[in-house]
């Protein structure tokens, strides 16, 4: 055995990360475990308890990591940063005097510890979901709704064996581009995930950021990002989430801002059209921009819908599940004078002996629902081959 403390920086990021999460595991504390897009750089907090919040304060106050639910004034929890480990390129530059005891003849592709689970939900099968889909498209022709966000779910078996810690390394070897996320807390359950959707930013500069991203079609390495077409329905869907962001700067009388975009971006096996909005925050006197907005946005019409109240009362009414953390938001918030909200896309939950995936599509006048069944579909392959993959 060996006692590892933190001038002895070099122990690897696997073991104070397994073994911290294993300990707090077996003590039924929370932890939240992520990597930010495009840096080599993973964070871990481990807290007794996490905090019910009515709203997150993201230019100041208490550091951590946000998880809220999907419906708006439901469930939004925070994970206090009471030791927060971080690590760069695989080496803890960050953190508490550790005393961590590592067992360097310990396997830890044995059975892992019970992590937090809730029970299984009701859910949707395929036809529900073409039948939601019809039933929205019915109530766009009417003008009740333009858009609505339909979502199903999906239940995978999964062995002993499945380590959700091991699966957080795979999706972040393959999505380097996404805030790859795993948090377990007895008041949540487990959730696994890598999204690529930037719902709000504020960096220690005071510059607030958020993206609108919308369309989607399969990604495979070959093709040529500069020649991409998309439909007039892709398009136009998109130009809704860009409206709807434009329209919450203008409820608070905001005018200047960038707008940048659309291009193509790859996440995972699908690609999206993106519109990126950037605002100082010191330039425009606005010290509580990034606050105000998350208040705004969420849930943005990406995940919803448009106009939002009605497409908000058609899901609660037809989408036949309860989304939970699906489409809701996470992130770290006033971490290193930064807080990062995410949708939480891309996602799945841990059960006793499945995992459950989720998946959405956006419904407009000119969707067809084979191919939006389809679409759901592909979005889940990133995750649903987690199941059978295993990192070395």
């Amino acid at each position: 055995m060996i006692s590892i403390k933190e001038s002895e920086n070099k122990t690897s990021e696997k073991q104070i990360v397994k073994e911290s999460i294993y300990n707090a595991l077996q003590q039924g504390k929370s932890f939240s475990l992520w990597k930010a897009p495009g840096v080599n750089q993973t964070n871990l907090i481990i807290c007794q308890a996490i905090k019910m919040v009515d709203d997150f304060v993201l230019e100041e106050g208490e550091a951590g990591f946000s998880f809220a639910a999907f419906m708006p004034n439901s469930k939004k929890f925070l994970f206090p940063a009471e030791l927060h480990y971080q690590f760069e390129n695989g080496i803890l530059v960050k953190g508490p005097q550790l005393e961590i005891t590592i067992d360097k003849n310990q396997v830890y592709s044995e059975t892992p510890p019970k992590f937090h689970r809730n029970p299984s939900l009701n859910k949707i099968d395929d036809i529900d979901f073409i039948q939601l889909v019809n039933h929205s498209l019915q109530e766009i022709s009417k003008g009740h709704i333009e858009k609505v966000v339909a979502s199903r779910c999906k239940d995978i078996a999964i062995d002993e064996q499945f380590d959700p810690i091991e699966k957080f390394k795979v999706l972040c070897d393959k999505h380097p581009q996404a805030l790859v996320s795993l948090v377990s807390s007895p008041e949540t359950g487990t959730w696994l995930g890598a999204t690529p959707e930037l719902l709000v930013s504020v960096d220690r500069k005071n510059t607030f950021k958020t993206i609108a991203l919308a369309g989607t079609q399969p990604y495979t390495p070959e093709i040529d990002l500069k020649s991409v077409a998309w439909t007039q329905k892709e398009i136009e869907e998109q130009a809704m989430v860009c409206r709807y962001i434009i329209n919450c700067f203008k409820k608070i009388r905001l005018r200047e801002y960038e707008e940048h975009g659309p291009r193509t971006m790859v996440a995972g096996n699908v690609m999206h059209l993106k519109t990126a909005y950037e605002v100082d925050m010191t330039a425009t006197n606005f010290p509580q921009l990034g606050s105000v907005m998350l208040k705004l946005l969420h849930p943005t019409s990406a995940v919803c819908g448009m106009p939002f109240d009605s497409a908000l009362e058609f899901l609660r009414k037809n989408e036949g599940y309860d989304r939970e953390f699906y489409s809701g938001y996470l992130g770290p918030v006033q971490i290193n004078n930064c807080s990062q909200i995410y949708v939480n896309l891309r996602c799945l939950q841990v059960f006793e002996n499945q995992i459950r995936l989720y998946a959405g599509a956006g419904i407009t006048i000119d969707s067809q629902p084979a191919k939006e069944l389809e679409e759901t579909e592909i979005k889940m392959l990133n995750l649903q081959d987690l199941v059978g993959s295993k990192h070395n």
